[in-house]
């Protein structure tokens, strides 16, 4: 699925509850001390194993929702703010993307971002459970618009730290669409996991990553920041803002060798965003500019990543 980008997940049996007057709730604890609810209008999917539970809740407010073990995956009605700025802002900031790779992102909503660019030639997804694409297609049709039909798009069933780690593949721009590095997703915040999608980079290229709500999660960007200062010379975050992604702003991580691209000018982006044709929601230039200017407290985590690699 898409990022999620809490820590703490609700207690199976309070994922799913109804109040006293009979309104049901998907309820989810994102951080100690607190807790938010969203009012369930159906539930669509609910799989329940000794060790995950998966919920797929049609809500008021954002649309359908998917959660596991209580944390958000994605919405429906929201989504659109981190899979554009995701994928558009390496893309545009390059300016000649022809292959592009995506590790994770199963509910397809970053494929189908990444394929709105015509001159992208082929697109890999690695997806550690073709599940997921096949449960994306018949549960999340609003999200995936039938971009896994694109004669453009590839699909690999691997883990992606080995896919990163043995293939021979070059890529214009990787997009990591992870999970919390907890579980099966640490090992993709790892510098061996960085150093190797490095190497899959074209000259020029670049990798992105998300990296959760600094104001929450400030070691898990500090961190990131540390391992790209080690690898690239142009070591960065910038940011987004996505509703059900409680906290604020939400760090999208940047690495590259070409220092120029995080400074193309807002008047290339403008022509290349024309040419592009695309439609988007949340992005645009100004907004591509803009959300490299990074407030105080999100500039201090960065700073102490970037010192911390050249301490270490």
């Amino acid at each position: 699925m898409s990022a999620a980008v809490k820590t703490a997940s609700t207690p199976h049996d309070q994922i799913l509850t109804t109040d006293e007057v009979g309104r049901q709730w998907y309820n989810e604890v994102l951080h100690d001390g607190f807790k938010v609810a969203y009012e369930v209008t159906g539930v669509v999917y609910d799989s329940k194993t000794a060790h995950q539970r998966l919920v797929v809740a049609d809500t008021v407010t954002f649309g359908r929702v998917v959660s596991l073990d209580g944390i958000t995956q994605v919405t429906s009605e929201d989504e659109y703010a981190y899979h554009e700025m995701l994928a558009h802002t390496p893309i545009l900031a390059h300016g000649a993307a022809r292959r592009v790779l995506i590790i994770g992102g199963g509910d397809g909503g970053m494929a189908e971002e990444v394929l709105k660019h015509k001159s992208v030639e082929r697109l890999t997804m690695v997806e550690l459970d073709d599940g997921v694409v096949e449960f994306a297609r018949e549960h999340l049709p609003t999200i995936n618009k039938n971009c896994f039909d694109d004669e453009r798009f590839h699909l690999v069933i691997a883990d992606g730290r080995v896919f990163a780690a043995e293939s021979d593949e070059r890529f214009d721009v990787i997009i990591i669409d992870s999970t919390d590095p907890i579980g099966p997703g640490e090992v993709l915040f790892s510098s061996r996991f960085y150093a190797d999608c490095k190497r899959l980079l074209n000259d020029g290229g670049v990798l992105v990553t998300q990296n959760g709500v600094p104001y929450f999660q400030a070691d898990e960007l500090r961190n990131t920041i540390f391992n790209f200062a080690s690898l690239f010379a142009d070591a960065r975050c910038y940011l987004g803002v996505v509703p059900t992604y409680i906290g604020g702003f939400m760090a999208f991580g940047w690495g590259t060798d070409d220092k120029t691209l995080r400074k193309v000018p807002l008047k290339t982006l403008k022509r290349r965003f024309k040419s592009s044709a695309i439609n988007t929601r949340y992005y645009s230039p100004k907004v591509h500019k803009a959300a490299f200017a990074l407030p105080g407290f999100v500039a201090d985590i960065v700073r102490a990543g970037r010192n911390a690699a050249k301490a270490g």
